[in-house]
């Protein structure tokens, strides 16, 4: 349990969340803490200093919590510690890749402090394993006592008893199988809400055989899809013939080679299982994009109310007076959280105006220069382990008199926002971001960094959730980068030098006064 003596890692990009979780630990009991923007400052902290436990958030740039993960666990050194996940994902696939790294519990946003001390306490009872490769694993396709039975089921059609009992008892132990012994009824079977994966088929049958009922398949739509395999005594070319024109896979002669069946049925069977598993791929992909829309729906209706209550409650008690330091802080923190959440709500409803073609813009003048320095100096400190020179070029005279662009604050801000931190996230480590603020009309802001983007990505560089070499990536970033800048009368280009591998991006939005000529000169933000 926690003492006095626990020391945590707390690992977030974001400073209100390390501040959140410190917080909570300390009403558990905690006292002791390490903080880390990012996966790899928090492999550095674990390489050089003890640590009892790892609280990690999982989106981070650099190096993400699941990255950090399995680091942790591919060290012998380290293997042992407990690690709590914390994250607002939640998909299946996710969860799945985080318990087979080894997390010992996952901790879903948001969540109490209550709900923090019992996943610690799972955490700190759970003992870590080492992740090693495995070596012939292998997964039982039969569930415990009274769970539903997931294996393939195969049909056996055959008039003759002694050839379904053979042919039967050769899958028995495997998988699931039905029989029957006219055409009729494996119709019935084949055409029901249950239908096999996998059909061995008799053609010499009484009142239907085999190729009439193999027509009679390919004529339904559900039925039509089912593999067929005909085990027949015909050996007349033209027999197999038809077979294969009724969509047959495979034709077997009798008498049958048992070990020969069974490896074919094993081998079909494999395909059967990939194309159910990019089915359901299909159909997920389908409902995470509808269960999108729905969350975004009720993000932009539903949640902007009690937000605003929260806010203006939060106001409130901040103004009445007779508040301890502490408790100054975290209302002052609750405030601006509950601020960049309805900045943030904000935004998704002006991107689904701009998407649904129902966006007015209010323009108004934006001092771009004093936002560009604010986006610099956070990215200087968010990717300060990866030993990034950020740079800032402008023109003389801009100090005095700033360039003006006209739009939307708020658009802006995200605009420039989502292009610097792609930008930096696709920079190598120890390499340049450079910046170019040019007062010309209209307004241009350029934007480098290496690598070139690839080839065969340009054409959708800016595609709704393209994504190139980021894992989790949502591919949203240019998508809507690009969107809010049309939006403002305004452009993105994307240029690629490949010879010098540089990507470049020119910006351009209108201005809201006449340039003046002035010479350059370099404004250089280093890391600390």
């Amino acid at each position: 349990m926690i003492t006095n003596e626990t020391i945590f890692l707390v690992v977030d990009d974001a400073d209100t969340m390390r501040k959140i979780n410190t917080s909570q630990l300390e009403l558990l009991g905690g006292r002791k803490f390490l903080l880390a923007n990012n996966g790899m400052e928090a492999l550095a902290i674990l390489r050089s200093r003890r640590v009892n436990v790892i609280i990690s958030d999982w989106n981070m740039p650099v190096m993400d919590g699941l990255e950090l993960l399995r680091e942790v666990r591919r060290d012998p050194q380290l293997a042992h510690l407990p690690f709590i996940m914390i994250t607002a994902e939640c998909a299946r696939s996710q969860i799945a890749d985080a318990i087979a790294a080894g997390v010992s519990s996952i901790l879903i946003k948001p969540y109490t402090a209550q709900e923090l001390a019992q996943h610690m306490a799972r955490a700190m009872q759970h003992r870590p394993r080492q992740q090693v490769a495995a070596v012939g694993a292998q997964t039982s396709s039969r569930g415990p006592a009274g769970t539903p039975d997931k294996r393939p089921t195969l049909l056996v059609v055959d008039d003759v008893p002694d050839n379904l009992t053979l042919i039967a008892g050769l899958f028995m132990q495997d998988y699931r199988v039905r029989v029957a012994q006219d055409g009729r009824t494996a119709l019935a079977i084949c055409t029901s809400n249950s239908p096999p994966d996998l059909l061995l088929l008799d053609v010499m049958m009484p009142n239907m055989d085999g190729f009439e009922l193999a027509q009679h398949l390919r004529c339904h739509p559900q039925a039509s899809k089912i593999p067929l395999v005909f085990i027949t005594a015909v050996s007349d070319p033209s027999a197999q013939i038809r077979a294969l024109e009724l969509g047959a896979v495979n034709f077997v002669s009798k008498p049958i080679d048992p070990d020969v069946l069974r490896l074919r049925v094993v081998n079909l069977l494999r395909h059967v299982e990939v194309r159910k598993n990019l089915q359901a791929d299909y159909d997920n992909m389908l409902e995470l994009a509808r269960l999108r829309e729905e969350v975004a729906h009720i993000s932009r209706h539903d949640l902007k109310a009690p937000l605003c209550g929260m806010l203006g409650l939060t106001q409130g008690l901040l103004g009445g007076g007779n508040l301890l330091a502490r408790q100054t802080d975290m209302l002052q923190l609750l405030e601006d959280n509950c601020r960049q959440a309805l900045d943030m709500l904000n935004l998704s409803a002006e991107l689904y105006k701009i998407e649904t073609g129902r966006f007015q813009l209010q323009a108004e003048d934006v001092e771009v220069l004093p936002l560009l320095r604010r986006l610099v100096e956070t990215a200087r400190i968010t990717y300060e382990a990866k030993n990034l020179v950020i740079e800032l070029l402008v023109r003389d005279g801009l100090e005095l008199r700033p360039p003006m662009a006209r739009g939307d604050a708020l658009l802006c801000y995200s605009l420039l926002n989502n292009l610097l931190k792609n930008a930096c996230e696709a920079a190598p480590i120890g390499t340049r971001v450079r910046i170019a603020l040019d007062d010309a009309q209209p307004l241009s802001i350029s934007l480098e960094n290496q690598p070139a983007v690839p080839e065969q990505f340009r054409a959708q560089f800016f595609d709704k959730h393209a994504t190139f070499g980021k894992a989790g990536g949502s591919g949203l970033g240019t998508y809507s980068a690009k969107l809010l800048a049309q939006a403002q009368h305004g452009s993105l280009e994307l240029e690629v030098d490949a010879a010098a591998d540089i990507t470049r991006l020119h910006l351009c939005l209108p201005r809201a006064e006449a340039p003046k000529a002035s010479a350059i000169t370099r404004l250089e933000v280093v890391p600390a």
